[in-house]
């Protein structure tokens, strides 16, 4: 078999298995399809999710059911004002026994990590997960344990405006890949949930249609995506105009441009193409850099959203022709 036949095939193993998984995700999650896109998009592109929106849309459930579609570890810790760092990353302990100190690791050492509700924990304790999710390891008193592959963070937060929230650091922001709102459901899926939701509980049914040694071979096929020249410079163009806006006081960074394009990658591969397409980008551009961008007071005060802001500067930017060789 050569190459090109190869590739094929990995990619018609990466879409069945991507379709298994997003029809076991829509069971419970109704009617929100580009959402559970979004989630497997950074699932394979080895990236972290922060899912933000209102109480009772379904946050929890989203995450709940991709880490249930896994045959994985999976781990779920519960963010409160009491949780402590050392409840995250875990702590050394002294055994009577052998008087030695023994680490006892805690909720991140996991192939998914569900953190419920990050922005209802203190600052310093949301920081405990900065090393963990850019770095794939955790420092407990100066001994570093590497945490297992695939490892994703899949995080719920509250709108900063409700009570008893902290707005999450912009470190912490930048380490998520994409950040996506589910919304309330139309109205028919919402029907539809009072039937498959009252009677019974959806996602305690959910088994898992893959496991993570599969994960792991999807992913390297994500990695051998093509990502030409010219795409590449429109990706740090992209990036660059948001550095240049004075509607923003705190534009993409480098680990931005990364997320994009290995979304980008991802997303592509998932269509059924070994290249990305300049639209690939264009797509992915809210989900990916909306959330680590800042507007400037006067934009805030001329009421300009973040979005309005992102959306006039990407179409500002000229979009490469012949991108695919």
């Amino acid at each position: 078999m050569d190459a090109a036949n190869a590739g094929g095939a990995d990619l018609e193993t990466l879409a069945r298995v991507v379709t298994r998984v997003r029809e076991n995700i829509e069971k419970v999650i109704e009617g929100k399809p580009d959402v559970v896109s979004s989630a497997l998009v950074v699932l394979l592109a080895e990236g972290h999710l922060l899912i933000e929106d209102v109480p009772g849309v379904g946050k929890t459930m989203l995450s709940k059911a991709l880490a249930r579609s896994i045959d994985c570890s999976v781990r779920r810790i519960q963010f409160t004002p009491d949780l402590l760092p050392s409840d995250v990353t875990g702590v050394s302990v002294f055994n009577q026994d052998t008087r030695e100190f023994e680490f006892r690791p805690g909720g991140v050492f996991a192939n998914i990590v569900v953190g419920d509700e990050i922005n209802r924990a203190s600052p310093k304790t949301q920081s405990a997960l900065l090393e963990c999710m850019e770095e794939r390891q955790v420092t407990v008193d100066n001994a570093t344990y590497q945490l297992e592959t695939p490892f994703m963070v899949i995080a719920t937060q509250n709108p900063v405006e409700m009570e008893g929230t902290y707005a999450l650091p912009e470190a912490q922001r930048d380490r998520f890949m994409a950040r996506v709102s589910i919304g309330y459901p139309v109205e028919a899926a919402e029907i539809a949930m009072l039937d498959s939701h009252t009677s019974t509980a959806p996602l305690e049914d959910l088994e898992a249609v893959t496991d993570a040694s599969e994960i792991r071979k999807l992913t390297a096929i994500v990695g051998q995506v093509y990502v030409a020249p010219p795409v590449q410079r429109y990706a740090v163009a992209l990036t660059s105009a948001t550095r240049r806006s004075d509607d923003l006081t705190l534009g993409a960074s480098p680990r931005a441009t990364l997320h994009l394009v290995r979304a980008a990658k991802a997303y592509a591969a998932m269509q059924g193409r070994d290249y990305v397409l300049p639209d690939d980008l264009h797509l992915l551009a809210r989900p990916v850099l909306t959330h680590r961008l800042m507007p400037s007071v006067e934009a805030s005060m001329s009421g300009l959203s973040t979005t309005a802001i992102l959306d006039r500067l990407v179409a500002g930017v000229a979009v490469p022709e012949g991108a695919r060789a």
